[in-house]
């Protein structure tokens, strides 16, 4: 059977037996029905994991035994940044989830002109750690032991007057844009990918973006919905350059 993977908070102590943190012990005892002998494995969200077997459950405890090191994860070729305009709370945890299965190595949620969704100041902290635990589960499900940092959400104005002068390649996905991917140079450093909200950016939002360096890109002849966009564009950034080619 495929070992079952759990988050650990780092770092990760090699010895003869490792116990799992309480919600990963509930996980794998509750939920999974893991028993004695089960294979598991554990990562600590910065590219490294253990492989190991059960060797008590008891209560609230769950025991691994005869931990060993994985193959290290290799750095992926791409480093990128998805800037997603805020959207509904179900479709934003769809981006973050996907996003992070995906590859992304940063997710940057903007709050926009016409964002629907709106964050007050005190919900901020609730949301971000709320999408951090998304990313978590979705590296629990798709072997990838490096988290994505989640950065907390930010207004589009003040986070693009924070990138004068970053030496990344930065695309804006639009509609009526005028280049595409494949005629742009391979990027060397970071590659920041910016998605609207659903009603689009406003006129002034371009505006701006073009003026801190963003190539307005079109991504085929169809108007895709916010979350779609930010997959697809991923996706075409990883077959060109990352580790989809």
């Amino acid at each position: 059977m495929s070992a079952a993977r759990f988050y650990c908070s780092p770092p990760l102590l090699t010895g003869n037996t490792l116990e799992l943190p309480p919600e990963a012990a509930h996980h794998a005892n509750r939920v999974l029905r893991l028993r004695v002998n089960d294979p598991v494995q554990i990562f600590d969200g910065e590219g490294h994991a253990l492989d190991a077997i059960i060797s008590e459950i008891s209560g609230k405890r769950v025991v691994l035994g005869k931990p060993k090191p994985c193959a290290a994860e290799m750095p992926p070729p791409l480093h990128i940044v998805l800037a997603q305009a805020l959207c509904s709370s179900e479709k934003m945890d769809w981006v973050v989830q996907k996003a992070t299965e995906l590859g992304a190595a940063e997710i940057q949620p903007v709050q926009t002109q016409r964002s629907v969704a709106k964050l007050s100041a005190e919900r901020i902290e609730k949301r971000t750690e709320h999408w951090r635990s998304v990313t978590i589960a979705a590296c629990e499900q798709c072997g990838r032991n490096t988290l994505p940092e989640v950065h907390a959400p930010q207004e589009l104005s003040s986070w693009l007057v924070q990138l004068r002068g970053t030496p990344s390649a930065k695309f804006i996905l639009q509609t009526e844009g005028t280049a595409i991917f494949q005629q742009q140079p391979h990027p060397q450093n970071k590659v920041i990918l910016l998605i609207g909200p659903e009603g689009g950016f406003s006129a002034a939002e371009i505006t701006m973006a073009h003026q801190v360096g963003f190539v307005p890109i079109l991504l085929g002849s169809r108007v895709l919905r916010t979350e779609t966009a930010a997959l697809a564009g991923i996706t075409a950034l990883q077959t060109l350059w990352g580790d989809f080619s």
